[in-house]
């Protein structure tokens, strides 16, 4: 791995650690605005949105332009919906804009691993990658914890005054979505210097009739493709799942570890390091023709986190966090790089992550949703942990009864 691999992570970890700190900031700041328990999982709704909206357009977007100046601008939307947020318009509004500009950077970010490197190494690049936004997860969900913890914003927020000057930072959410601000800034700096590449697959037409076709097109293709069906359906639902339960999470550690929301939130932090343990060891053990193969491993999973219902030790819940996040990282790794890689030979980088972006947040959205309906129908935590548990277990069975014996895999 060269020079400009190292750029392309280092822009990616910036604004991944931004997004996730982000996160938690405005979790914050809805509780200090009292507002409603199901605003929290209809915020991450309002995040994922424009994935699903913008997925026919992002994808020629991220392909029709040097994918570090799309990064670039990307970042710029991000940075605007934070501002937006610290200058009073409603956290669930301006989150949005700021989903707005990660739909327009997710296909870039991804695209340009399979423009930048041959496909030998394309699961190695992936486990990078997703380390690193692991560890960005990680560092983010501590940050956000930190900052917003009156203990450690208080003193800052004195230090942050100026004399004679009103800034309109004054509580520990705004401190924090400030400093995040920052963030993004020095993330859109790196962008500028990632190495350009050859356009690939350049989209034909920018008419946005054309785009819709041209993405029922692509959406077809790597459904009907028996490769891209299986890795696009597992990677659909283990994010759905996943974005669901970091939220689970933060509810089921103040009720069973009596947790406030600043240890609640770095909590969530130890399934972040157990993807990334999954994911180097999916690096050193799954070869892209194999990926079918850690299917059992999803079924697993979906077992596994049920034992969070009778958890009350903080030791024991750190630990078996950390098992869920390894599960994960090791079975999710191959099908995404797996997917990038049938994407990228059936209709280009962006367009094909456009597609998988596009399932996989309609895959959050549904699952928000059902979450959100839960939590305003105010059914018990270990309800909801059940519920989430045996629908990924189950899935994850009916996926390895119909693919998990397939010998196409060696035809990739």
């Amino acid at each position: 791995m060269n020079i400009g691999f190292y750029i392309i992570l280092t822009a990616q970890f910036l604004s991944a650690l931004a997004d996730n700190a982000l996160l938690f900031a405005a979790i914050a700041l809805l509780k200090e605005m009292h507002a409603p328990a199901w605003h929290t999982p209809v915020l991450q709704e309002a995040f994922i949105f424009s994935y699903i909206v913008l997925a026919p357009f992002v994808g020629a977007f991220a392909d029709s332009l040097p994918k570090g100046r799309v990064m670039f601008v990307s970042n710029n939307i991000k940075i605007a919906g934070c501002i937006a947020m610290l200058f009073g318009v409603s956290p669930l509004i301006a989150y949005g804009i700021v989903g707005l500009g990660a739909a327009a950077y997710s296909p870039a970010k991804y695209g340009i691993l399979t423009e930048y490197l041959p496909p030998e190494k394309l699961v190695l690049a992936n486990s990078w990658m997703e380390g690193l936004t692991v560890l960005a997860i990680v560092l983010g969900a501590v940050i956000g914890g930190v900052l917003t913890s009156p203990a450690i914003a208080g003193p800052m927020l004195l230090w942050w005054d100026v004399p004679l000057i009103n800034t309109g930072i004054n509580t520990p959410p705004e401190l924090a979505i400030t400093i995040i601000v920052g963030l993004y800034i020095f993330a859109a700096i790196i962008n500028l210097y990632i190495p350009r590449v050859a356009l690939d697959h350049k989209p034909l037409s920018k008419n946005p009739v054309f785009l819709l076709g041209e993405f029922w097109h692509n959406f077809k293709l790597l459904w009907q493709d028996p490769l891209g069906r299986v890795s696009l359906a597992v990677t659909t639902l283990f994010w759905g799942t996943g974005a669901t339960l970091r939220l689970l999470v933060l509810s089921w550690a103040a009720i069973a570890l009596h947790y406030d929301f600043a240890s609640a939130a770095k909590l969530t932090a130890w399934v972040a390091v157990g993807i990334a343990i999954g994911a180097a060891l999916a690096a050193k053990f799954v070869k892209l023709e194999h990926s079918v193969k850690v299917l059992p491993i999803g079924i697993a999973m979906g077992l596994v986190v049920l034992i969070m219902i009778p958890i009350t030790n903080s030791l024991c819940a750190t630990l078996l966090l950390i098992t869920i996040g390894a599960m994960g990282g090791y079975f999710v790794v191959p099908m995404n790089a797996l997917l990038q890689h049938r994407g990228h030979l059936l209709m280009g980088a962006g367009s094909s992550i456009a597609v998988q972006n596009f399932n996989e947040n309609l895959s959050i959205f549904v699952m928000l949703a059902l979450y959100a309906t839960m939590e305003k129908l105010d059914l018990n935590i270990y309800i909801i942990i059940t519920v989430f548990g045996l629908l990924l277990a189950l899935t994850m069975t009916g996926l390895y009864k119909r693919h998990g014996h397939d010998q196409d895999s060696g035809k990739i």
